[in-house]
Formats: C-alpha cells, sequence, structure tokens
C-alpha cells in the first residue's frame, strides 16, 4: 500500500488492516516514509484512535523491525516492569532485583528522565563506572548470570520507536494512547519475557493527570500485551505526591538501597512489593499474590535483593562499595531548606511541582550535568507543622538553581486547617478482561 492511502485511510477514520500496520512501522525503521509522511500519520492516530485490534498489530509490527531475544535464552520466567514514569520513582531499582531474588529472570529495557519525571537510567549513571549501554548479547549474559539487568534499548531493539518517538514529541502527539503503547510494548516484546507488569500513574505528575485516562491506558496496554502472547496486567498508584522522599537522581539510588536493605519509606516498599508478587504471579512462580508478597518479604528481609543489586552493578561496570558507604551516595554541594509559611496540616506536596523543582536542581531532564542535586521530603501528606518547619530541602551545587528551585517547591506546598488522610499508594489493578480495585 502506498502511503498517502494508509494515511488518508486512516485519517478519514477506517480500521487499517496487519499489513498496513507492517507497512507504516517498516516504512518508519528504514526511512521509506519522509517525516512529513510520518507525522501525518501520527496525527491521524491521535485524532482519530486506533481500535483494539489495530492497536495490537501496531505493537507487534513496531516490534518486528527490531531484534528480538528468544524466551528459551533464559533460565527462569522472564518478566518485566515497566512504570509510565513518574516523580521520585526509584522503584525500579527495587524490584528488578527483589523479583530476581524471588525466582524471576528481569532483561529490563529502562528509559531516561523526561520533562519533570525521573529516568531509571539517570539515576543509575549516579554509581561511579555504571553502564547502561549493552548489546542484545550483554543483556542476556548479564540476565543468565545475575538474573536480572537494567539498561537502555540499544539500536537493535524496536528502531521504528525511537524514530516515531522523536516525531511524536514535535506534533504534540506524546499523549496518544495508542502510540504510547507502541513505544513501551514494541520494546518489552522485544526482551523475550512472558509476563509483564505495568505500574500505571495516576495524579499531578503522571502522563495523565485524571485516573479516567490513566484506567484508558492501562486497559490499552494490558490488552495490547495480551494480544501479543505476554501475561500483562497494570497496577495503578498514585502519583499526586512523589513516591518515596527523595526525587532526583543518586538520592534515589540511596533510598531504594534503603528499601533493599529492609528501611525505606513505607510507600515504596508497598509499591514495590506490589509489583514483584505480581510479577511471581505473572511468571508462575507464585499462585497467589498474598502468597507473592509473603515470598518478596522473606526475600527482602533476608537482604537478597540487596546482594543480587550489587551484583548486578558490579557487571555492568559499576562500584558495589558506593552502594554501602556510611554517607550514601549522594554528594550535595549546597543545601537549601524550604519551611512551612504557616502551621496546619500538610495537604498537599505536589508532585509536579517537586518534579519541576528537581529538574531545575539540576536532578532530572535538561540539568543532568549534577546528579547529586535533588529534593528530599521532610514531613509528608497527614504531617502537622508548625510555622517555620522544614518542609523540604533542596540540595545541588549551583547557588542560582537551588534559588530558583525554591520558589517552585514553595508553590508545591499546601497546608490546611484540617488534618488529612493522605491516598493510597496501590488504587488499584487492571487484568486481561476485568478491572478490580479501581480508585474513582
Amino acid at each position: 500500500m502506498a502511503a498517502v492511502e494508509i494515511i488518508a485511510g486512516k485519517r478519514k477514520g477506517r480500521s487499517l488492516g496487519r499489513k498496513a500496520w507492517l507497512e507504516f512501522a517498516d516504512s518508519a525503521a528504514s526511512g521509506a516514509w519522509s517525516d512529513s509522511q510520518l507525522a501525518a500519520m501520527l496525527m491521524a492516530i491521535a485524532l482519530v484512535g486506533l481500535d483494539e485490534r489495530e492497536t495490537g498489530w501496531l505493537v507487534e509490527a513496531m516490534a518486528q523491525t527490531g531484534i528480538r531475544i528468544s524466551a528459551d535464552r533464559f533460565d527462569r520466567p522472564a518478566v518485566d516492569k515497566h512504570s509510565t514514569g513518574g516523580v521520585g520513582d526509584k522503584a525500579s531499582l527495587v524490584v528488578a532485583p527483589l523479583a530476581s531474588a524471588c525466582g524471576l529472570d528481569v532483561p529490563m529495557i529502562s528509559g531516561r528522565s523526561l520533562g519533570h519525571t525521573g529516568g531509571t537510567l539517570d539515576k543509575l549513571e549516579s554509581i561511579p563506572g555504571f553502564r547502561v549501554t549493552l548489546s542484545m548479547e550483554e543483556l542476556v549474559a548479564s540476565v543468565r548470570e545475575v538474573g536480572c539487568a537494567i539498561c537502555s534499548a540499544s539500536e537493535e531493539i524496536a528502531p521504528a520507536d525511537s524514530v516515531l518517538y522523536s516525531l511524536r514529541d514535535a506534533t504534540a502527539t506524546v499523549d496518544s494512547i495508542p502510540l504510547i503503547c507502541g513505544s513501551i510494548l514494541s520494546k518489552k516484546l522485544s526482551e523475550g519475557i512472558s509476563g509483564l507488569v505495568l505500574d500505571v500513574k495516576c495524579g499531578s505528575g503522571a502522563v495523565f493527570p485524571r485516573v479516567q485516562q490513566s484506567r484508558d491506558l492501562a486497559r490499552a496496554l494490558v490488552a495490547s500485551g495480551e494480544a501479543a502472547g505476554v501475561s500483562t496486567v497494570a497496577v495503578l498508584s498514585d502519583m499526586d505526591v512523589p513516591l518515596g522522599r527523595t526525587v532526583g537522581n543518586a538520592v534515589e539510588v540511596d533510598e531504594a538501597v534503603d528499601c533493599l536493605k529492609g528501611g525505606g519509606p513505607g510507600d515504596l516498599r508497598e509499591l514495590s512489593l506490589e509489583l514483584v508478587a505480581r510479577m511471581l504471579v505473572s511468571g508462575g512462580v507464585c499462585g497467589e499474590v498474598e502468597t507473592g508478597i509473603a515470598r518478596a518479604v522473606t526475600a527482602l528481609e533476608a537482604g537478597l535483593g540487596m546482594e543480587r543489586f550489587e551484583r548486578m552493578v558490579e557487571i555492568q561496570g559499576g562500584d558495589p562499595r558506593a552502594l554501602t558507604e556510611a554517607s550514601g551516595l549522594a554528594r550535595p554541594g549546597r543545601e537549601l531548606v524550604v519551611r512551612a509559611s504557616r502551621g496546619g496540616w500538610i495537604c498537599g506536596l505536589d508532585a509536579l511541582g517537586i518534579g519541576r523543582a528537581a529538574a531545575i536542581l539540576g536532578g532530572g531532564a535538561g540539568g543532568m550535568d549534577d546528579r547529586h542535586a535533588g529534593v528530599r521530603l521532610l514531613a509528608v501528606v497527614g504531617d502537622d507543622v508548625e510555622k517555620g518547619d522544614e518542609v523540604l530541602k533542596l540540595q545541588a551545587r549551583d547557588e542560582t538553581r537551588l534559588r530558583a528551585a525554591m520558589r517552585v517547591a514553595l508553590a508545591a506546598i499546601t497546608i490546611g486547617n484540617q488534618p488529612v488522610v493522605s491516598r493510597k499508594t496501590v488504587l488499584g489493578t487492571i487484568e486481561a478482561g476485568s478491572h478490580r480495585g479501581e480508585s474513582s
């Protein structure tokens, strides 16, 4: 089919067949279609939408443009976890090694910071020597030796996605649900996994602030994953406030290490255990989520997750000794404390605002020159404070950045006259053919 014919068909709302989606993905990867034609197709998809079958074909077509690992390359059930992006979201650093310690192989292809949301790869690169760029063979070898690996997508993996992703940013089609499905799942299908657990964020710091939008995304991802033969479940989790008590790069690695050692903030621990348990069910290691949580808790308290994390860091070129130093990984040059402007109860710590403050400091996109920069939450929603009490601590090398970030961080704090109950971290789940425990 000619490019113009395919574009016109979708623009007019027609449901395209598998061959059309293969042509679109192959042409994106090979350069057979011009950027203007690809951009026109992206806009048609964003405006008209795709039905469930078309979305599945798009995912499969994009995955087929690159190399795919065969499932038999792994010794144990291969299951991955993916987050749609949030603020303070260091869960992958806990989940991958802990799931590995519980009996799974975890080949995790991750991303970088985007806007106010942090990137797992940026966090890992704050560990001295850590190498996120692995070939497919290196990824397989690392997983076979350690049980888990976290790396970037190489040029061998779904090359159509790298072309379309940059065009989506330029054409204001980043928030198209079918295109999000194509981008996420085309890379995940390349990993040779049999199961996938998605952490779909809801709230101000998420891709979609409204819960209904996040539900729609979760349903589409689950349906597309299942259509591709991968056991897929989505966990809806809160992103109105940052996850944990740190936002940045090195500061988040320190917090993940605390969690792997049995400590850390309660919300990070709760979410990590939920995700690992569902991975264990997806991989057939456990029959029930409750059994999976118990298995994960046992491994966590025995230090097995931390042991796997240290081995993963070492095999990917990092220095595991940096993780266990008493002072932590983060080395802030300067610090600035944000204090309560009045007495009352903390009603809100806006994830979007705090994520933007971290980005200004150099802990997020646009400021990767300072991987030790970040925000520490000294109070959380529900805490009572007096005027002048410490609420946030900002850290960075640059004094100008500190001052600029302070203005943004102050606006993210809401103090009220009445006590409030913080939202649950896990809001619900969506599985194939059903959606349970969803929050309104």
